[in-house]
């Protein structure tokens, strides 16, 4: 049973982060309400303890903690901000809402703000770490808000972070997971480059990849992504389609600080074309097809 002394916890969106996330706060004897679009997807946590909501406007209205984890900027502004079902007009005075989800800072920002006319304390907390992370409780949160804040939650981000890191007032954590999927693009372009290169060149791919993966090139894309791509198996770590509005996202910002990201700009360019063959519902490192594409060439399937 759940100590009388622990927050009673809301999560909404549930899918390929959300679920294991909130289970690792079942699993650590907190109460937890659900809710997400489809029940279905819920299922596991129901069965694992969780409380059903059939609306988030219900939840919002019964918990201490307010966690939010939604694939786009308009699913949060529309959850939180409805003039019908806002979930911001039914969180108790004093309750906390924690923004997951990779989210525009203004928005963020806007969130934090009407939150403090109603009494609610708000975090933008988007996370880094893909589902395996997830999984294994081992995500790294980039956090803007404010520090008090954060002590109060951080018993439940411990639950699923292992890296907990405020880099300033709100929007700061959406600023920071914006530099991350900048690198995180271009890095997965760099691996799925490389292993085209050594697929031409006539190399051993389950042979080269252990050997990078101890030197200079490695990182945890390749460590990651590289073996699925040399199985073919392109089950999500993130969705591509989600991976996409990150980067869009990523775009606005460096258009509206007047940046020129040269490199970063062929990255996103190379995504949408992806985007463009109609492939979704796959992870992110599906963008290999497209060099294949490029080349005419296919990288044959590894089975180890």
């Amino acid at each position: 049973m759940q100590s009388s002394s622990l927050p009673i916890i809301g999560w909404i969106g549930t899918g390929v982060m959300g679920e294991p996330m909130a289970s690792h706060l079942i699993k650590n004897g907190y109460t937890v309400h659900v809710n997400t679009r489809t029940k279905g997807k819920a299922q596991a946590l129901i069965e694992a303890g969780a409380i059903w909501e059939e609306t988030p406007k219900a939840l919002a209205g019964k918990v201490d903690r307010l966690f939010l984890m939604l694939g786009y900027p308009k699913e949060v502004e529309d959850l939180v901000f409805n003039a019908d079902t806002g979930i911001i007009w039914e969180m108790k005075d004093g309750s906390i809402l924690i923004d997951h989800t990779t989210n525009s800072p203004d928005l963020a920002k806007r969130i934090h703000e009407e939150g403090k006319k109603r009494g609610i304390k708000v975090l933008d907390c988007p996370v880094t770490g893909m589902s395996i992370s997830a999984k294994s409780g081992a995500l790294s949160a980039m956090i803007g808000g404010d520090l008090d804040t954060l002590e109060l939650v951080k018993p439940q981000l411990q639950c699923y972070c292992k890296e907990l890191n405020i880099l300033g007032p709100a929007g700061s954590g959406q600023h920071a997971k914006v530099a991350n999927q900048i690198m995180a693009g271009i890095n997965m372009i760099a691996v799925c480059e490389g292993l085209i290169y050594g697929h031409k060149a006539g190399l051993n791919l389950e042979q080269l990849l252990p050997i990078i993966t101890k030197g200079t090139g490695s990182s945890f894309l390749l460590q990651h992504m590289g073996p699925k791509c040399l199985k073919r198996d392109y089950s999500p770590g993130i969705y591509i389609e989600l991976f996409m509005k990150d980067l869009t996202i990523a775009i606005e910002e460096a258009r509206r600080l007047k940046l020129s990201l040269p490199v970063f700009g062929v990255t996103a360019q190379l995504f949408q074309m992806v985007e463009a063959l109609g492939i979704e519902g796959i992870s992110a490192h599906a963008v290999i097809c497209v060099l294949e594409k490029i080349n005419g060439l296919e990288i044959k399937k590894y089975d180890f």
